[in-house]
C-alpha cells in the first residue's frame, strides 16, 4: 500500500544547489536559487548559511512573496562542546534566529562544526569528546534551546554531521540523554545517519518523540565504502559523488518516509543533496528528479505543520 504521508511537509535547501558558504565563488547566485526552487515545483526552503539569501527581513520576504516561496527554518553553526566558543556561537545564533522568525518560521538547525577541514581534510581537533565536553555539550544545546524558544519562539534541533562529534548512532543518542527534550531535538538527517553507520529506521521507531525536523538525502554504499577504506574527508566524499540522487542511494527513502508518516508529529521534511562544488547546470534537473521520487514514495504534501515542538 501507498503511504500517504499526511503529517510531512516537503520542502528543499541551498545545500541542494551546491552551497555551503554565504559567499563563494563555486556557487550560483541566490536568486538563480530562488528561480529554480521555484520551477522545481518547492514551496519552502530553510535558510541556508547566513548571508547567502537577503538578511534584511524585508528584502528576503519581497524575495520570497514574489515566487510563492515560505521559510521552514534557519541554518547555524556553533561548537557547543567549547565553553569559550559561546559568546561567538551566541551571537551566530541569535542573528540566524531573528531572521528565521521573521520570515515566520519556527525552527533552527543547528550544525556542529566539523574536526576536519572541509577544503582540505585536515584534523582540527580530536573526533571524540571527553566524558565533560559531553556534558558541556548537552548542558549548552540546552541553554540556547531555552533561549531561543523564550526570546524567538524557535525551536532547536540538532543535526547530526559527518566528521562531526555528533556523527554516529552512539554519539546521537548520547546528545539526546544529555540534553532536555524541550528545548533540543533532533533534525534527522538521514544521509548523514547513514554515514556514520546509524539506523534512521531504528532512531525514528525508538526517539520519535525528539524528531522535530528532517533532512532527506541518500548516500551511495560503494563511496560510503571508500570513506572506510581511505579515511577520506567528508568533502573528498562530496567531490567523489557520496551523496546521490534517491532511489540510487541509502537509505531507502520510502521506508523512511513510511516510519515518519506513523509519527505522531508534524514535520518538515527537506531535500538537500551535497554537491559542493557544482556546475550551475546540474541542481535543477536533480531538483525535479528528487521530488518526483519522493511523491512517488507518498511524500509531496506543501501544507505547513504546526508549530510542533
Amino acid at each position: 500500500m501507498r503511504t500517504v504521508a499526511g503529517n510531512l511537509c516537503l520542502g528543499s535547501a541551498p545545500d541542494s544547489w551546491g552551497v555551503w558558504f554565504p559567499e563563494d565563488e563555486h556557487q550560483v547566485p541566490y536568486s538563480r536559487f530562488l528561480d529554480e526552487l521555484d520551477e522545481a515545483g518547492y514551496r519552502w526552503l530553510e535558510l541556508g548559511p547566513y548571508g547567502y539569501l537577503p538578511t534584511d527581513p524585508q528584502r528576503l520576504r519581497a524575495e520570497l512573496d514574489a515566487r510563492g516561496l515560505q521559510v521552514s527554518g534557519g541554518t547555524a553553526f556553533g561548537a557547543l562542546h567549547r565553553p569559550e566558543a559561546w559568546p561567538e556561537t551566541l551571537d551566530h545564533v541569535r542573528r540566524v534566529a531573528a531572521l528565521t522568525a521573521a520570515a515566520g518560521a519556527h525552527h533552527l538547525v543547528l550544525i556542529p562544526p566539523m574536526y576536519r577541514d572541509e577544503k582540505t581534510g585536515a584534523h582540527t581537533e580530536s573526533p571524540e569528546l571527553t566524558p565533560a565536553q559531553w556534558a558541556d555539550l548537552g548542558r549548552t544545546a540546552d541553554r540556547l534551546g531555552r533561549l531561543l524558544l523564550e526570546e524567538y519562539d524557535v525551536r532547536l534541533v540538532v543535526h547530526p554531521h559527518a566528521d562531526s562529534h555528533v556523527q554516529t548512532q552512539p554519539e546521537i543518542e548520547r546528545l539526546l540523554n544529555e540534553s532536555d527534550g524541550r528545548y533540543t531535538n533532533l533534525c534527522l538527517d538521514t544521509g548523514h545517519v547513514a554515514y556514520g553507520g546509524g539506523d534512521n529506521l531504528d532512531l525514528i521507531r525508538r526517539f520519535g518523540e525528539r524528531v522535530g525536523y528532517v533532512h532527506i538525502k541518500q548516500m551511495a554504499p560503494e563511496i560510503l565504502a571508500q570513506v572506510a577504506a581511505e579515511n577520506l574527508s567528508f568533502g573528498e566524499a562530496v567531490r567523489r559523488g557520496v551523496c546521490v540522487t534517491p532511489p540510487a542511494g541509502v537509505p531507502d527513502a520510502a521506508e523512511v518516509v513510511a516510519a515518519l508518516a506513523r509519527l505522531d508529529a508534524e514535520l518538515f521534511v527537506i531535500v538537500e543533496q551535497d554537491l559542493y562544488p557544482c556546475a550551475p547546470e546540474v541542481p535543477l534537473p536533480i531538483a525535479v528528479r528528487t521530488r518526483a521520487h519522493l511523491a512517488d514514495c507518498g511524500l509531496s504534501g506543501t501544507r505547513r505543520p504546526g508549530a510542533g515542538r
